[in-house]
Parts: C-alpha cells; structure tokens; sequence
C-alpha cells in the first residue's frame, strides 16, 4: 500500500477507514483534523485560529496545515508509509504535499476518494454527539448512548460540535466542492485517484477501500 491520501467531503467515513487501513498496513494514520482538535484543546495560538474558521466551516489556511503535516512526515513512523486524512484539500497542498514526498525521493501510492450523497452526510453529521470529558464520539440514530446526554465511557456530558449544526454544515459542502473537488482533476491527471463508494456499513465499504488501495 505505501503512501495513501484519503480525500472526500465531510462525514464521508474518511477517519474510520483511514484507521482500519492503517492498521491493516501497519503505517501511522495522520489525522490533520485529529491535530487541529489537539490544539484548540491545548489553547495553542493555532488552535485558537484554527477553532474560529472551523466553527464557521471554513478551510485553515494552505501554510498553516503545510508546514504541520510536513514536520509530522519527518516522525520516525511515517518513513515506512501513512494514510493521509484530511489531507491534502486543496490543489496547492497536494503540490506542497508532492515536493515534500519528492524530497524524499517517495512519491505518492494512491489516492483515494470518497464519494456519498449530500443528504447522507448530513444525516450523518448532524446526528454526531462528542463528550466534553474523553472526546468519545456517539450518533443518535446509532443505538446512541445507553443515557441521553452522557458519555458511555465516562460520564461526561456530550455536546453537538458547532461545524456539525446543518447550516454549517450545509455552508461546509459548498467549500469543499468549491476548494477540494479540484483535487479529483489533479489526481486523476497523476493516475493515482481511486474512487470508493462511501455509502454502506463500515465493513462493506472497508472492502471496497482495500482493492481500491491494492
């Protein structure tokens, strides 16, 4: 498998098949969103930026996430591979993305794409309950938690993000076909983009990410 990129809107599915992936291929998931959280959380200056625009469902600025996945792919674990989630997505990632890999004389394997319906994912989305305490991450039309409003691992108060109300939602989509749907182009010109259909059971569609990452 090697060096993978997972791309698609959100709530496409792309964190839980990234992670299944990752350890089918024994090579370190890298969440850019799993990174930006840990920031807001610690009250970094970045994290402070990051949480305004995602609140707003926009996009963190091109060389804030360049130079944060560039010093991550310099980490003794993703010599050997990755599964990129999240990015890149826009097209001036993917070249910083390129120029990085090139450096170290290791292109890109494959990218893979998520494709769902609109409507799917924000019934998704929407229905997405984090706790405040663990970050634990539930779905009201999932069995939800055994307690309305509680964490089952902890307790802890659960909350709806505010990127995953249905406006922001919705204003979420139009940016990212408007900045990452390029990114289809620009993969397909490399030939290395793989469309997966997103739609179905975790396992179902984990089948489907493993040929296409074959």
């Amino acid at each position: 498998m090697g060096r993978i990129v997972i791309i698609g809107p959100p709530g496409a599915g792309k964190g839980t098949q990234a992670k299944l992936l990752s350890a089918l291929a024994g090579v370190p998931h890298i969440s850019t969103g799993d990174m930006l959280r840990e920031a807001i959380a610690a009250g970094t200056k970045l994290g402070q930026q990051a949480q305004k625009l995602m609140d707003r469902g926009q996009l963190v600025p091109d060389d804030v996430m360049i130079g944060i996945v560039d010093q991550r792919l310099q980490a003794p674990d993703a010599t050997g591979g990755f599964i990129l989630d999240g990015f890149p997505r826009t097209v001036a990632q993917a070249e910083a993305l390129d120029k990085m890999l090139a450096r170290r004389g290791v292109p890109l394997t494959v990218a893979l794409r998520f494709v769902v319906p609109e409507e799917d994912l924000v019934v998704r989305l929407t229905g997405r309950r984090v706790c405040r305490s663990c970050g634990a991450m539930f779905h009201v039309l999932d069995g939800g938690p055994a307690r309305a409003g509680r964490c089952d691992r902890c307790g802890g108060a659960l909350y709806q993000r505010a990127d995953d109300e249905e406006s922001t939602i919705r204003h979420r989509m139009e940016v990212f076909e408007k900045q990452t749907a390029p990114l289809r182009e620009y993969y397909e010109r490399a030939g290395i983009l793989r469309e997966v259909d997103g739609f179905g059971t975790r396992d179902e569609v984990f089948a489907r990410v493993k040929a296409a990452a074959a």
